[in-house]
């Protein structure tokens, strides 16, 4: 596989989306040439698909088109067409957001179906596609699609093809790779051999991830890069700022940045509108101007608060992550939630606001307390959990090795697990679709922190034992099997992790009551109904708003071992 590449265009979606037909179009008018991967396992193998299908089943396909997807996207200058089931191999995924840019062409189930039906018409043949040859043709695009669509909305860009003509899909398809092509010239690709991991691209902002071992060291040159040359206001907390805080300031000056330094108690504590006007009148006293920056360093509290103060000090300043914890490496930093907590509920008061860079140095997760670092797993396992069985499989694999450290499989699993958030916050900035998902395990979470008082639980212990109580909901649903749950929990437990809230909260029915208070003040409850993320499977996750409330009592109560009558 080739590193990823403004000079490759790689389109997914559905069948009759227009894959082909716009992808040859976009050749012809780059000057590239095109591949379609269905067409090219036909042309190797010699058989057609539904042959193909019929000899060596869907599974023998798929390994074909897996080898092919390898082949073509060593190449550059390329316009690679995708079969409509490609993005349910978790490696192809990978495949594809290392390579290129992922566009994904979208339509409804009634479009689809009315553009099969007229290809069927056309080539008197009674299936366009072996996996639509059944009784209810509309019915079985639905339910394929609904499978699929959370990893079509991993897309870089997403056009919709209902109601456009082939060439204005294609000029859209121009326009955004234009955009793409124009800002990837703009990425240091050679900061003694450094290059972002991922990349979170908005409709407004566009910025690198990077994560490396001593990453902190190319820190100057990185602020650079984006065009920050103001002075660099330094948030922290005391804890982190005594580890780093002297050596980033130094690094910084040396390069001839300004430096101001502001270091809070540690903690959910500090995460409050009182801290947050600290930190303006320590700006307002170092005269701090819009060409300054804000640089968050530390975790999740301290990268959630200078966001917020960064979001409405002269109503926005260019804000900048740092992250030294695991969960703010893999989340809290990469999406622009930004907030305070308010006493009735965690992140309340708060705003959507990008930063300009996102720098993770993995080793500075060597000075991590254990119990922090313990909990930061849970944001990567949510992520395999949601979105990608195969970082489920890499973890339960590895589990030994990542809690031990190793520099090399550490710095795999964080970018994979950013790589996977960036992906959704590109695709959904302010979570009105599948940003969602990002919340599996959060709602219960927020429950016990709050009810708890923040308190006794660490964020990521918290979406550990919520994401036992999901798992519960998903099985008494109907959703999950029962092995699937215990697949989960074995999981959790071997990186260390919670899976009920005892004994931080007793098992008692007024300590159940809080929980259940504290859910129904969530951001995610939508006409007063609770808007659960649970698992249709392992790397699957879907949203419900019909969880019965005495069944999410009955979910919590087993969370805190409460036991009646």
């Amino acid at each position: 596989m080739g590193k990823r590449s403004a000079s490759r265009i790689i389109l997914t979606g559905f069948s009759a989306t227009g894959k082909s037909i716009v992808g040859r179009e976009l050749a012809r008018r780059l000057g590239w040439d095109f591949l379609d991967v269905d067409e090219e396992v036909v042309r190797q193998a010699g058989k057609s698909i539904p042959q193909l299908f019929e000899a060596e089943g869907e599974e023998g396909f798929r390994r074909r088109e897996k080898k092919v997807i390898r082949q073509v996207l060593s190449l550059e200058r390329r316009i690679v067409a995708t079969g409509g089931g490609a993005v349910l191999d978790a490696g192809n995924r990978e495949l594809f957001h290392g390579s290129g840019m992922v566009l994904c062409l979208e339509a409804r189930p009634e479009t689809v179906y009315e553009r099969l039906s007229k290809d069927i018409e056309r080539s008197g043949q009674s299936a366009v596609r072996p996996l639509l040859a059944v009784g209810n043709p509309l019915e079985r695009i639905r339910s394929l699609k609904a499978a699929r669509q959370p990893y079509y909305a991993l897309a870089d860009f997403t056009i919709h093809t209902d109601d456009l003509a082939p060439e204005q899909v294609v000029a859209e398809a121009l326009r955004d790779w234009q955009s793409w092509e124009g800002w990837w010239s703009r990425v240091p690709t050679s900061r003694e051999g450094l290059t972002p991991v991922c990349e979170v691209v908005t409709l407004a902002e566009r910025y690198p991830v990077y994560v490396g071992w001593g990453l902190r060291k190319d820190l100057a040159g990185l602020l650079s890069s984006v065009g920050l040359s103001g002075a660099a206001n330094i948030i922290s907390d005391e804890t982190v700022f005594s580890l780093y805080g002297k050596e980033t300031e130094g690094s910084l000056r040396k390069a001839g940045y300004m430096v101001n330094s502001l270091a809070l108690p540690p903690g959910e504590a500090s995460k409050t509108l009182d801290s947050a006007s600290k930190i303006y009148d320590f700006l307002v006293k170092k005269r701090v101007e819009r060409g300054d920056f804000i640089l968050s360093l530390g975790g999740g509290v301290i990268g959630d608060l200078a966001g917020f103060v960064a979001a409405t000090f002269l109503r926005g300043l260019p804000l900048v992550h740092l992250p030294t914890s695991l969960v703010a490496m893999v989340d809290a930093s990469i999406g622009g939630k930004v907030a305070v907590d308010h006493p009735q509920g965690k992140n309340l008061i708060g705003a959507f606001y990008q930063p300009r860079l996102v720098a993770a140095d993995v080793q500075t997760l060597t000075t991590l307390p254990r119990r922090e670092f313990v909990s930061g797993w849970a944001e990567i396992i949510k992520h395999g959990l949601i979105l990608d069985a195969g970082l489920v499989g890499f973890l339960e694999e590895k589990a030994g090795e990542l809690l031990g450290l190793d520099p090399e499989l550490l710095t795999e699993a964080i970018a994979r697990s950013a790589t996977i958030k960036a992906r959704v916050v590109s695709q959904d900035e302010k979570e009105t679709g599948i940003r969602i998902l990002l919340n599996y395990g959060h709602t219960i979470a927020h429950g016990l922190e709050a009810a708890s008082r923040y308190e006794g639980l660490l964020h990521g212990e918290a979406v550990a034992i919520g994401m036992a109580g999901a798992g519960m909901v998903s099985q008494r649903l109907g959703l999950l099997s029962l092995s699937k749950v215990q697949r989960q929990s074995r999981l959790l437990r071997k990186f260390g992790l919670p899976l009920s809230a005892v004994p931080i909260l007793s098992g008692s029915d007024k300590a159940k009551g809080a929980v259940l208070k504290a859910m129904e003040m969530d951001k995610k409850v939508r006409r007063k109904a609770i808007r659960w993320v649970i698992l249709s499977d392992i790397g699957r996750a879907v949203v419900r708003d019909d969880v019965p409330p005495e069944l999410a009592s009955e979910v919590v109560g087993s969370l805190l071992k409460v036991t009646t009558g």
